[in-house]
């Protein structure tokens, strides 16, 4: 049996729409925020779970954390029922959004710490040798004694991080947590949960849209869009099914020779040299490079294929998300 068992998870909510004029009361709207997701994710794993905003991510989410109870479908999580058994639940979870915090704010970091012991009933033992590990590997030691509201951006994240781990959770699950982060802070949070999952096997579902992090941490990703899981499988299998440009850059030495491509290939010439762009599966690339070798004597030549957050893009736009 694997650590997460979703089975055709249903959950609507009813939303007053703005009142009509020359009517007294607002009409209400039916909202199926999930409609007959199933999944499960064996215990270690680290899973991407994306799409547009109110796809119906962060419902899950609260879902698997026991927060909100489903109108249909079964949830198991470590053998538990996350909304009928929450005490036994939050025991074996951790939990970072972005944009909340389950620190005090005024209060030094470390006296959050100390009440979050208490609260989990962590031995003394294990609170100073956890505390100390992770501490040290998310670089917080000279920040626990500094309120959280006099902290950056990126060490509130790290600061959060350890709060959500002193308890050894299996589970954790973290909602948008590299958002607003600068590249320094984006990198060393990749590198820690990284670390985590490796050395504890801790399993971990990501909500976001920066697909860099689901690039750098995450080998399945699972798509969600209008309350429907779309896709579940390997993040390269998802982006290859989109993965139909290639952009060039050259720039030659000397005169142009005149310069003929196919049809379809588009192109332009930049005071540095040329730009283009094209289908491989339309041209192969070595057809395309003989041609360019043609045209002249090569100084320089970038190839590459769309960024990521282009490829999700494109896909949102075909599945009319």
């Amino acid at each position: 049996m694997s650590y997460i068992e979703v089975n055709n998870l249903m959950k609507d909510f009813t939303v007053k729409k703005k009142r009509e004029k020359g009517k007294l009361f607002r009409e209400k709207e039916i909202v199926n925020a999930l409609k007959d997701v199933s999944f499960s994710v064996e215990k270690g794993e680290l899973v991407g779970y994306i799409g547009p905003n109110g796809a119906g991510k962060s419902t899950t989410v609260k879902i698997l954390s026991g927060i909100l109870t489903p109108d249909g479908g079964d949830v198991k999580v470590g053998g538990i029922v996350p909304w009928k058994d929450r005490k036994r639940h939050v025991g074996n979870i951790g939990v970072v959004f972005g944009q909340r915090s389950q620190l005090w704010w005024d209060v030094p970091i470390i006296d959050s710490y100390m009440l979050l012991r208490d609260i989990y009933r962590i031995p003394k033992g294990d609170y100073e040798s956890r505390l100390k590990e992770l501490t040290g590997a998310l670089d917080l030691e000279p920040l626990l004694r500094t309120p959280l509201r006099l902290l950056s951006l990126g060490q509130r994240m790290r600061a959060e991080l350890c709060g959500s781990l002193l308890h050894r959770p299996e589970l954790l699950f973290l909602d948008e947590p590299t958002i607003g982060l600068d590249a320094v802070s984006k990198l060393s949070l990749r590198d820690f949960l990284k670390w985590e999952n490796r050395e504890y096997g801790t399993t971990i579902m990501l909500t976001t849209h920066d697909m860099e992090d689901i690039e750098a941490l995450c080998s399945r990703v699972m798509v969600l869009g209008h309350g429907k899981k779309l896709f579940d499988g390997k993040l390269q299998d998802l982006l290859e099914r989109y993965d139909t440009v290639r952009n060039v850059n050259i720039k030659y030495d000397g005169e142009l020779a005149d310069l003929r491509l196919p049809e379809g290939i588009k192109w332009k010439q930049t005071e540095d040299g040329i730009e283009l762009s094209y289908n491989p599966s339309d041209f192969p690339t070595s057809n395309l490079l003989g041609m360019l070798q043609d045209a002249g004597n090569i100084r320089e030549l970038t190839l590459q294929s769309e960024n990521t957050d282009h490829l999700i893009a494109a896909m949102y736009k075909e599945l009319d998300l």
